[in-house]
């Protein structure tokens, strides 16, 4: 299946949500989740088009979530 995979993380040091994809290539950041989301649905149909990438069927966004355990 062909598709552009879009990772999203949150940053601890700048505190906020990044989303990328380097077959797009895309980088955005956020401090919302949602507003991350929205912004890639906008954003990455355009740099698809302006770069003249194959259109893909699908446009899958993984979202990496890390939980830091501190040990006293």
């Amino acid at each position: 299946m062909n598709e552009y995979k879009v990772d999203l993380f949150w940053d601890d040091e700048a505190n906020v949500w990044v989303a990328t994809c380097d077959e797009i290539p895309l980088a955005l950041e956020d401090g919302s989740l949602d507003k991350l989301i929205y912004r890639v649905k906008l954003a990455a149909p355009e740099l698809i088009e302006l770069n003249n990438l194959p259109k893909y069927e699908s446009l899958v966004m993984n979202l990496n979530q890390r939980e830091k355990m501190v040990y006293a």
